[in-house]
């Protein structure tokens, strides 16, 4: 087997002496090429490289941004039944995707699953989404969290603690504008829904982590079913504080009156009145006034 392992060296839970562990284990059980990611978009180059040259499996090691870089760069040329396999090696400080897989966030125990994995030939197909047209594994929004986001990148040094997490959104929240809804959320089975101040979307549960703490939006969410969709119609002290509530709260489901939730829908379009950030995976975009989120059923095999 022909194996690529692409490293993030900035990632937050890396360091030199435990990817040359990881590298040397790995090595011991395929042909193995490594990468160092020293740019932008490295990662995504590498993968789409691999996979025009025949790897058998990329494994990315690093944060969720650099398995959402690696994944875009396998589903470069779309979904195809000779693209490599995904291995994932935890090295960031949240790990959504490999958590919501059931992966260890621990470097070397998920690398000692990865390589159980290969030896079984153990699979798992699963859904991914896309903004337009950038992969996203396991969530996306516009408005507050893409703020939040940025705000990390701005004040972060290497790792974004659930503290800097906390602080940014509490920041972001007081910049909103609470009287000037900009959204409106398009649904393939009923009329546009208007007058939303924000849109998250999942493609699986949860849609991130506080530290231990699963945030639960679309707790019906998984890689096996379609988007979820999450909007807020009023984002005062009250109503925000009540949803904070319920998505912390262990079996909690949101809802409430202003709020627009709806599980495992084919595709969710979201209009802006005016530019508004974008995130996908944690990862900023830009400002967008029109997305297409797309659920694309079993689009990647990941080693499990």
């Amino acid at each position: 087997m022909r194996a690529l392992l692409v490293v993030n060296p900035q990632a937050t839970a890396t360091s030199a002496a435990g990817r040359d562990v990881i590298a040397h284990a790995l090595a011991s059980d395929v042909k193995l090429d490594v990468v160092e990611t020293s740019y932008r978009g490295h990662a995504a180059d590498a993968a789409a490289e691999a996979a025009h040259d025949g790897f058998d499996l990329v494994v990315a090691h690093g944060g969720d941004g650099t398995v959402n870089e690696v994944v875009n760069g396998l589903l470069s040329d779309g979904v195809r039944d000779d693209v490599p396999m995904l291995g994932v090696v935890p090295g960031g400080s949240a790990n959504v995707f490999a958590r919501a897989l059931g992966l260890p966030v621990d470097p070397v125990e998920a690398t000692h699953r990865l390589l159980q994995a290969i030896e079984a030939g153990a699979s798992r197909r699963v859904g991914l989404g896309r903004a337009d047209d950038r992969w996203f594994t396991f969530n996306a929004g516009l408005g507050w969290d893409a703020d939040v986001v940025a705000g990390v990148e701005r004040h972060r040094v290497k790792k974004a603690t659930p503290m800097l997490y906390a602080r940014m959104a509490a920041t972001s929240y007081f910049k909103l504008d609470h009287g000037h809804p900009k959204l409106t959320v398009h649904l393939p089975d009923g009329e546009p829904e208007t007058g939303l101040h924000l849109a998250f979307v999942s493609n699986t549960d949860p849609w991130t982590y506080l530290g231990e703490r699963p945030l639960r939006i679309n707790p019906g969410s998984s890689f096996e079913d379609g988007l979820g969709v999450f909007a807020l119609r009023n984002v005062g002290v009250p109503t925000v504080v009540k949803h904070v509530w319920q998505i912390l709260r262990p079996g909690g489901s949101p809802q409430g009156g202003n709020l627009l939730r709806r599980d495992d829908v084919e595709w969710i379009r979201v209009t802006c009145a005016e530019p508004v950030r974008l995130q996908v995976d944690g990862d900023l975009l830009g400002e967008r006034t029109d997305v297409r989120f797309m659920s694309v059923p079993a689009a990647l095999s990941v080693a499990v």
